[in-house]
């Protein structure tokens, strides 16, 4: 069962002072369809400027759409915001609450905007920033927390109110890696003990295949991929070889860039890039010509290395 789902959704923004001046067109989000499932934890990627952060806002209702439709439980958007987004969580690593007031102040705002009542909303509030770890803190003035500080409030913000569907704008860009990783399992927590649904955009790509079900790539506005992480990885058809070379590293080395074969070289160390098909050809070739290597490992395709071929090609248009 999909607790939201997008219909051709798309976002065009105009710019220039007509009469003035001829408006310029640019269009952020182009015509995307997905859907998100209950108890899905779904990733989107995409480089900076790809529409991600534009298609959250619309999830929000902080932009309106320039054509196509949202629905959140079966509903449609237009309809029945105020309802659906009281089932609804939002995080973002950017975004800032208000910085006169004290933690728990904005906590308790938020609280109230979502109808909590006490005692529950007090209850949410201690247990929330005890897990993220800034309990201690909630006298604080917002504004005085550091970066990391105030994400982990505003992730607090994000479940207050035991939400069905949760949006996360990169949720952990500003936080220490083991203050990263407590999040990513309070994430997983709450999947499974609440069964909530969760969109995330990240560029951590070890994170996005630790937490992700299934990852939407997005590029220039269009969605150019829908796949798990495991599946997007192995579309790359490239693996690394890493080689240390006991006796014949020249040797090597003039072979490989005969052949055309990408690869770095350190010391008497070799990395280098290949189809795996070629790796017999290779190590074949080593041992015919007397190059003898005392370790050899592989390294499968990543999802890093599935964004980085996409970014590569994006830049070469």
């Amino acid at each position: 069962m999909s607790v939201l789902k997008v219909d051709n959704l798309t976002k065009i923004f105009v710019s220039g002072l007509w009469p003035f001046k001829k408006p310029q067109l640019y269009t952020a989000v182009n015509n995307i369809s997905f859907d998100l499932k209950a108890g899905e934890i779904l990733g989107f990627l995409g480089s900076n400027g790809a529409g991600k952060t534009t298609t959250i806002q619309m999830l929000l209702g902080t932009l309106t759409p320039s054509s196509g439709s949202m629905s959140y439980f079966g509903t449609d958007f237009r309809l029945f915001r105020i309802a659906a987004l009281k089932k609804v969580g939002y995080a973002s690593g950017y975004d800032k609450l208000p910085a006169r007031l004290t933690v728990a102040e904005n906590l308790d705002v938020v609280g109230r905007i979502y109808g909590i009542a006490e005692p529950y909303r007090s209850q949410q509030i201690e247990k929330l920033l005890k897990t993220f770890d800034m309990w201690p803190m909630r006298d604080r003035q917002t504004g005085t927390l550091s970066a990391g500080q105030a994400t982990r409030v505003m992730l607090a913000k994000a479940f207050i109110a035991d939400p069905q569907v949760v949006l996360l704008d990169e949720p952990t860009a500003s936080l220490d890696p083991d203050i990263a990783r407590e999040v990513r399992q309070f994430i997983l927590a709450q999947r499974a003990e609440r069964g909530t649904s969760i969109l995330i955009t990240s560029h951590n790509m070890s994170e996005v295949t630790e937490l992700c079900d299934r990852v939407l790539v997005l590029k220039k506005g269009s969605i150019i991929a829908n796949n798990t992480p495991t599946e997007l990885a192995q579309s790359i058809s490239k693996i690394h070889l890493h080689l240390i070379i006991s006796s014949g590293l020249n040797r090597a080395r003039e072979y490989l860039q005969n052949a055309q074969l990408p690869f770095s070289a350190k010391d008497n160390q070799l990395s280098i890039e290949l189809d795996e098909h070629v790796i017999a050809q290779v190590l074949a070739y080593f041992g015919e010509h007397k190059i003898i290597y005392s370790h050899i490992s592989i390294d499968k395709p990543t999802l890093e290395d599935y964004f980085l071929s996409m970014a590569k090609q994006e830049t070469s248009l």
